[in-house]
């Protein structure tokens, strides 16, 4: 009773003396940049290296107010619309394989967060054995290699179709190139440089399997030997596509709309459709670089037009029975 007594006077002076208990600081950085899947036997992490934001206008094939109208639609408008950098882990049980790397440290400070992530998400670079790239532009091999230009990926071996590869780091391509493309290129190749002094770069033919039961498509038109990678285990598939799709509010909708950074717009549009296509009739999984983050989930035809159905957050397996309710 004394004990009582005590406690209600000193909380009756302590409200009376304005004094109350301070709120806590806010944290002030967001959640890890991992999401988790399972498909068949294998794990499959996407990692969030970053994002920047394209300007509207790099979009093709549509007025630049009706493109600006699709933008709206989604609560997107804004002078730059962010896109990320997805990169995606696979773990085969036998193999760890990396699929693109992001931008690194050629972006700027909204970017180079893959290593991070990646350690977050319960794994090191160092024990990427496979490093599969979709194409060679600077937001896809950047993070090959650190400030220092020595490689993130130690023991990996990395490859991209020879399509690619005689297209970026032929050593004449950056004499040949626009001027106003020359860094690219001569990203292209820095990023690499340290693999292929060590041999451990490697090109392939189309058709042919970098990776065994791993089938790689060239899809060219985004770049000359933009490829890409379906993995299969225990009858479920997932396509990791790389550019061929840069922007959720337009490009689903309207298959036909480009961008700037395609070397050839009319073959890349060919290739969207035909891939669009496939995976909406086959319901397999499939992942983009651009799409915001994680940038997994299922394609679905809509007559003409597509629709993204983005992976639902939940375990990372679901159980094999699942209640209903009706």
């Amino acid at each position: 009773m004394k004990h009582s007594l005590v406690c209600t006077l000193g909380l009756a002076v302590a409200l009376a003396s304005g004094i109350t208990q301070a709120a806590p600081a806010q944290v002030g950085t967001q959640a890890p940049g991992y999401f988790r899947l399972a498909v068949g036997d294998y794990e499959v992490t996407a990692l969030f290296d970053g994002y920047n934001d394209l300007s509207p206008k790099l979009l093709k094939g549509l007025t630049q107010s009706q493109i600006r109208a699709l933008l709206a639609r989604r609560s997107i408008e804004t002078p730059g619309v962010q896109t990320a950098f997805n990169a995606f882990l696979v773990n085969t049980g036998k193999q760890l394989i990396l699929v693109d790397t992001g931008a690194g440290q050629c972006i700027g400070a909204t970017a180079g967060m893959l290593s991070d992530n990646m350690k977050a998400a319960g794994y090191q670079p160092d024990q990427v054995d496979t490093v599969l790239l979709t194409h060679l532009h600077l937001d896809h091999v950047c993070g090959l290699v650190d400030a220092q230009q020595k490689p993130v990926f130690a023991n990996a071996t990395v490859y991209a179709a020879k399509a690619e590869a005689a297209y970026w780091l032929d050593p004449q391509a950056i004499a040949k190139a626009p001027e106003g493309a020359k860094p690219y290129f001569k990203i292209a190749q820095d990023s690499t440089a340290p693999y292929v002094a060590a041999g451990r770069f490697k090109t392939f033919d189309a058709g042919q399997s970098p990776v065994p039961g791993v089938e790689a498509t060239l899809e060219a038109g985004h770049t000359p030997g933009s490829t890409t990678y379906r993995f299969t285990s225990a009858g479920q598939s997932i396509l990791f596509m790389g550019d061929l799709v840069h922007n959720l509010a337009v490009q689903f909708l309207h298959p036909e709309v480009s961008i700037g950074f395609d070397v050839n717009s009319q073959q890349a549009i060919k290739s969207r459709n035909q891939v669009f296509t496939n995976a909406a009739t086959s319901k397999t999984w499939v992942t983009a670089a651009h799409l915001p983050f994680p940038g997994i989930g299922h394609i679905a035809a809509e007559g003409k037009h597509f629709e993204w159905v983005p992976v639902e957050y939940g375990p990372y397996k679901r159980a094999a029975k699942v209640p209903l309710i009706e």
